[in-house]
């Protein structure tokens, strides 16, 4: 059983291009650089045996380019999904469009309750 360990959330843009996939890629790295996953130092945990779950909100999900946003994820095995939310703004004096895309991280990592338990040293 996998447990969650980290969620963290993170905002990304793309100003000119209306690439979706590059603001799904920069909300992944704000959400990353809230965070450190110092625990697996800490603990001698394999990150390797992680599994980072990350849902992307758009409001194109199809215009994602999911593959390349999982491999932006420093370690773990990515699974990557987009669904509707985030936001375009339209800019009606320039006729420009900007993509606001939102990211939620989960990591998940196998654990097994027993072999934990409260200290008091």
């Amino acid at each position: 059983m996998t447990n969650r360990l980290i969620l963290e959330m993170g905002m990304g843009n793309d100003l000119y291009g209306m690439d979706y996939t590059k603001a799904a890629c920069r909300a992944v790295q704000d959400a990353l650089h809230h965070s450190s996953l110092t625990l697996f130092k800490s603990l001698n945990l394999n990150s390797e045996d992680m599994t980072v779950k990350v849902t992307i909100g758009v409001q194109e999900p199809d215009k994602v380019d999911t593959k390349i946003v999982g491999s932006t994820l420093p370690r773990g095995a990515a699974k990557v999904i987009a669904i509707y939310g985030g936001q375009n703004v339209i800019d009606t004096d320039n006729g420009t469009e900007h993509v606001v895309a939102i990211a939620a991280i989960e990591a998940m990592y196998p654990i097994n309750k027993e072999d934990w338990r409260i200290s008091k040293e």
